[in-house]
């Protein structure tokens, strides 16, 4: 098992939750807490409808996606649980699939693909298997690969050099 970790973890990208009806999520974000709506994503292969709300700027700006799924009935459930999932920002999202997996880490299915936000991303699965036991252990994890400008913010060891 090489131990050699050969990406790192900036920090927290995004936070998606999810409802039957995003309408009382818009209400409670947009309405009360005043959060900017700056986008939306639609998705049948995801079973998806989701707005993206913001919260700060630059590189330390931070996601909330509302999500319902497109239809109840479908899988993925994206509004089960409620939380539904957190986003990671990576510094380097290829190398980070390649040795997670020599890990033991589950993925979804999928691979690393264009997500809703516009950058490369991929997901470890909730629960493990006999083949890759490891995952997050009932949490659905995205790892978002981060734009050269978050990089360079966030990456504190770098800046401290």
């Amino acid at each position: 098992m090489n131990k050699t970790r050969p990406f790192k973890v900036l920090g927290i990208q995004h936070i998606a939750l999810g409802s039957k009806n995003k309408s009382r999520l818009e209400k409670f974000w947009i309405d009360i807490m005043g959060l900017n709506k700056t986008g939306s994503f639609k998705s049948e292969r995801e079973n998806v409808d989701e707005d993206i709300l913001k919260i700060g700027s630059g590189p330390a700006l931070i996601e909330i996606d509302i999500m319902q799924p497109l239809d109840t009935d479908k899988k993925p459930a994206v509004h089960e649980p409620a939380l539904n999932h957190i986003g990671l920002w990576i510094d380097n999202l290829q190398k980070a699939v390649e040795w997670l997996e020599e890990q033991g880490v589950r993925f979804t299915p999928g691979g690393i693909r264009k997500g809703a936000g516009g950058y490369n991303i991929c997901f470890i699965h909730p629960k493990g298997n006999n083949e890759f036991p490891l995952c997050g252990e009932g949490v659905l994890i995205e790892l978002v690969q981060a734009p050269e400008e978050v990089i360079k913010v966030l990456d504190y060891n770098k800046a401290y050099d």
